[in-house]
């Protein structure tokens, strides 16, 4: 299989890539910068609304991770960026599929769980009705402006991916530094609920996805076991061997990060993958403990 890669240098699209090579398939990335001498690259300039539609044909599978990092407080700016990033890029590329002669089969379009919003201790499931507020906007937005691929027959999957835990990148990246001197604790109450996935799950679901004929729409790419904060605190100091005395406090959240504390720190979405599941997914990493371990090279218990 022949796949075309967008976002292809964040944490999951730098995995994904020797993944996907690794699996026996060939890949080529849509990149921003200019492509590099003897590299299967092909470049496109999204908020220039510029893709060169002819070199699109050909591929069998196309997986857009593309957007703008959200981890970052929310300025007006930050979030026209984090939203045209994700709208205007998914729009643009679905739009040259829908030209092409022969489009891909497969469209694999990232999403995320903030399409729930805040929703406390509901299980949430595919067919859950969106949230509120300006993730859950913006994740709609970027599921629908997926529709030109789809109305051409391409068969779309909205991977919306949870708090993706690897060392390389992403939330445990930035928690490991504080953890790891002993200064880790939970966020506000700590009974918001964290819907998490090992990044090698992340990997295997987006390759069960891409031969799983029968999966298209939205799809929740988390664990099956959803933790609360307070869990999850207390499990990545157990597997660190390090205290976690050290709260933040909403309030001293908010006053730090502003708005994105409210909608990434103390938002509680708690997230099932029904579909994953039902589908014939087997999750190497099901239980945040050893997901954990297995991450951070922390086998053996201490």
């Amino acid at each position: 299989m022949h796949v075309l890669v967008t976002g292809a240098s964040g944490f999951v699209g730098s995995a994904l890539g020797p993944s996907l090579t690794a699996g026996g398939h060939a890949i080529t990335r849509l990149v921003r910068s200019t492509p590099r001498p003897g590299q299967a690259e092909i470049p496109w300039d999204p908020a220039a609304h510029s893709i060169p539609t002819p070199a699109l044909e050909g591929f069998d599978a196309v997986v857009h991770l593309a957007g703008e990092n959200i981890a970052a407080r929310w300025t007006a700016e930050k979030k026209a960026r984090i939203r045209d990033s994700r709208v205007q890029g998914t729009r643009l590329l679905c739009e040259a599929l829908a030209q092409l002669v022969k489009p891909p089969k497969v469209l694999l379009c990232a999403s995320a769980i903030g399409y729930y919003g805040d929703r406390g201790e509901s299980t949430l499931r595919e067919e859950s009705a969106p949230g509120t507020g300006f993730l859950a906007e913006v994740c709609q937005a970027w599921e629908a402006a997926a529709a030109p691929a789809a109305q051409r027959g391409v068969r779309v999957v909205h991977l919306r991916l949870g708090v993706v835990l690897s060392p390389a990148g992403g939330a445990l990246a930035q928690m490991l530094p504080p953890f790891r001197r002993g200064m880790g604790g939970v966020v506000g109450s700590g009974q918001q609920y964290i819907s998490w996935i090992a990044l090698d799950d992340v990997l295997g679901a987006m390759h069960h996805v891409l031969s799983t004929e029968t999966l298209h729409g939205p799809v929740n790419v988390v664990a099956p076991q959803p933790v609360t904060n307070h869990a999850f605190t207390k499990t990545l100091g157990k597997v660190l061997g390090r205290p976690t005395v050290l709260p933040l406090p909403a309030f001293a959240a908010r006053l730090a990060f502003g708005e994105m504390a409210e909608a990434l720190l103390l938002a509680s979405t708690r997230v099932v993958p029904v579909r994953l599941q039902a589908s014939g997914y087997p999750f190497q990493y099901p239980e945040l403990e050893g997901a954990l371990r297995h991450l951070l090279g922390k086998e053996t218990a201490a």
